[in-house]
């Protein structure tokens, strides 16, 4: 289903000291310093799989999600996700797959959550039978009933996530990529957006990758692990893997970032 070969990704960030007098010469001279995103990261993952994409700030989890969603295109390798290439045939491929960013919404701000469904319904070209059934099953297994008339500025961080979980599944799409999407959220709405999870995979064979640094969720809800590290795939495999992982798993993924140089 998801093919990766040899990814790279490469970004050129500004950098100057401070004062007026760095200030003053960045005007007229930049300096870049290359950033290496992804270095030659390959791996595949099959229908129905749910993996976690873990790995410390800046290893290179979002720019990956961000290129198989089609959102950024790699420098070099290839991606091949149900014979589409993300970046070059984004129509087609946005219409098989959800994203969700913890700390990016796609609901809009000042009107209601229908509001949202609605418009992206009309995006997606959702049939109205399939919508409604879809909104009916959403609604009910993350009881959202009490949330839908409500401006998105006016709900909680754990309100406003299971709202955005139900709006990257409105269109069914066969993949799911989560980055983040506990973040933030208290034990109840953590532990229900777990479940539903689960539920959604178990019941639409829904394939997911989620990018998180709570532990919990990768024990929760994954059996396989891709840690990235520095742009590098370092392991691919289980929580197994991982010495100590069957003691403090914060503990041990710590220990296991030391022993990769990360």
């Amino acid at each position: 289903m998801i093919e990766v070969q040899h990814l790279c990704k490469t970004f050129y960030v500004a950098r100057r000291g401070a004062g007026f007098g760095q200030a003053l010469h960045s005007l007229f001279h930049k300096d870049y310093e290359e950033i290496r995103a992804l270095d030659d990261v390959s791996f595949s993952i099959q229908e129905g799989e749910m993996v976690g994409y873990i790995g410390p700030n800046g290893a290179g989890k979002s720019s990956t999600i961000k290129i198989l969603s089609g959102i950024l295109v790699p420098d070099g390798g290839s991606c091949i996700i149900n014979g589409r290439v993300p970046w070059q045939d984004r129509i087609s491929h946005v219409r098989e797959i959800g994203v969700v960013f913890g700390q990016r919404t796609q609901l809009w701000w000042d009107v209601p959550v229908m509001d949202s469904y609605e418009l992206l319904r009309d995006i997606y070209g959702v049939p109205e039978a399939i919508y409604q059934e879809n909104l009916e099953e959403l609604t009910d297994l993350l009881n959202l009933s009490e949330l839908l008339k409500t401006p998105v500025r006016q709900l909680s961080l754990g309100q406003r996530m299971r709202c955005e979980i139900a709006a990257s599944l409105l269109h069914n799409p066969r993949i799911l990529f989560l980055d983040e999407p506990t973040i933030g959220l208290d034990a109840v709405s953590k532990l229900a957006v777990r479940k539903f999870i689960l539920r959604r995979n178990q019941l639409h064979h829904t394939t997911v990758i989620l990018t998180t640094h709570d532990m919990q969720d990768i024990e929760a809800l994954t059996k396989r692990i891709i840690l990235i590290g520095k742009g590098k795939i370092l392991l691919d495999g289980t929580l197994d893997d991982i010495p100590g992982s069957h003691g403090n798993m914060e503990q041990a993924m710590a220990d296991l970032y030391r022993n990769y140089g990360i």
